[in-house]
């Protein structure tokens, strides 16, 4: 049987020094954690690029693409046909 040759003062002291690494190791976990899920530090620092998607993405569930598409390509009863591309027309009403 193997012999210890610890006494209880130090046993109590290694305990005591594993709970303070502990302890500042969970605070730094804590303090990582916090910076890596502030969202709007993140969002402060990319604000134009951020309000640029928020625009595109706006614009494209609005039915902005297909509104647009059928303001140029429409066809319509009044003008000549100027271009023909697959379905769409391309009407010339200064006639």
């Amino acid at each position: 049987m193997a012999t210890n040759d610890r006494t209880a003062g130090d046993i109590k002291r290694e305990i005591e020094q594993e709970r303070n690494a502990l302890a500042s190791s969970v605070e730094s976990l804590r303090s990582e954690i916090k910076e890596a899920t502030d969202v709007r530090a993140k969002l402060g620092q990319h604000l134009p690029i951020a309000a640029g998607v928020a625009l595109g993405a706006g614009f494209v569930l609005a039915g902005g693409i297909g509104a647009t598409v059928r303001l140029i390509f429409r066809r319509g009863r009044e003008g000549t046909t100027k271009a023909r591309f697959g379905p769409f027309v391309i009407v010339d009403r200064d006639r």
